[in-house]
């Protein structure tokens, strides 16, 4: 975006589509992780994220009690943190891939979100700390992802609900796809404003080319970053949305921004599954922007998107 985004003078179209409080957020969001940050290096854009996100963190609800620990691979570590609510047996388990565009975000970045789907479900989560780009580009997130999904397979019991956000709904895409055939395959899957590889010449990718906190370059941007040389836009573990057969999927939920690149991608997302036969709900949170989950404490129409996001995937656990 061009100028300072601060100034309700660059708000344009947004200016009165957004409410004065979401406004404030995204004030607050530009002023610790600034749009033009994208030029810095990563490690400096690592640094000042981390740096947003524990200015952000809410806190544990009472109850949820964490452990870390790692997923070992033959070829390294992935660390995995494991939330519980004490004295209650959870009905599933909860694999959670966090935001962050493939190259930003770990453990703490999304701690309290976990923690709060923990508290209102009463089910297990395990978040993963997949490999970033770009030291580690494509298929290294996925190759992580779909590793730690394997090993919560073996090591509990419960059903299995796949949740992702943004970059994180990405890799839970890829996983339920990669995996439903699986014996112990996801129960549900529940995508939060995930970047799917739609098209992107038309729909929301237009309409909301300039939208506050994410923009189409934003995107750009992050897409090259996780690229690998001759990557192909067509691998479904790259891009979900170009699976030739999205048949056999579990129940899906994928919730999008109103003011968001990314949000045709849960309409096309839930349209290919439908016509494959499988069940899938897409629901639009008007007048929201990419990223609102963090503004949960202090925007009530994002408060009350995330209690919608709370009862989806308790429902998505309690099916039989």
């Amino acid at each position: 975006m061009a100028g300072d985004p601060t100034d309700p003078a660059n708000r344009g179209k947004y200016a009165d589509r957004l409410d004065p409080e979401l406004w404030n957020y995204v004030d607050k969001i530009n002023s610790w992780y600034p749009p033009e940050i994208v030029a810095a290096p990563i490690a400096e854009q690592r640094a000042v994220y981390n740096r947003m996100c524990v200015a952000f963190h809410q806190g544990h609800p009472g109850g949820v009690t964490t452990s870390d620990g790692v997923v070992t691979t033959a070829a390294h570590a992935i660390p995995v943190r494991r939330y519980r609510m004490a004295n209650r047996i959870a009905a599933a388990v909860v694999v959670y891939y966090h935001g962050g565009g493939f190259v930003l975000g770990d453990l703490n970045s999304h701690d309290d979100i976990c923690a709060e789907i923990c508290a209102g479900t009463g089910f297990e989560v395990i978040s993963a700390d997949y490999r970033l780009a770009p030291e580690h580009p494509h298929p290294a997130s996925f190759d992580d992802a779909l590793a730690v999904f394997e090993w919560v397979t073996v090591s509990s019991t419960q059903p299995i609900v796949l949740c992702g956000e943004s970059a994180g709904g990405n890799l839970a895409a890829a996983v339920a796809q990669a995996t439903r055939h699986h014996a112990r395959h996801a129960i549900g899957q529940m995508l939060i404003y995930p970047g799917l590889g739609g098209d992107e010449s038309g729909g929301s990718y237009i309409k909301h080319a300039e939208a506050p906190l994410l923009t189409l370059a934003d995107i750009e941007f992050y897409r090259r970053v996780r690229s690998a040389p001759g990557q192909s836009p067509d691998d479904p573990t790259f891009s979900p949305l170009r699976d030739r057969d999205l048949s056999g999927l579990p129940p899906t939920v994928i919730v999008t921004a109103e003011c968001d690149p990314l949000s045709s991608d849960g309409e096309a997302y839930r349209d290919r599954i439908l016509a494959a036969g499988g069940r899938a709900w897409w629901r639009e949170e008007p007048r929201l922007v990419h990223s609102f989950l963090r503004a949960r404490a202090t925007v009530p129409r994002v408060a009350e998107a995330f209690a919608r996001i709370i009862a989806d995937i308790d429902a998505l656990g309690r099916q039989r």
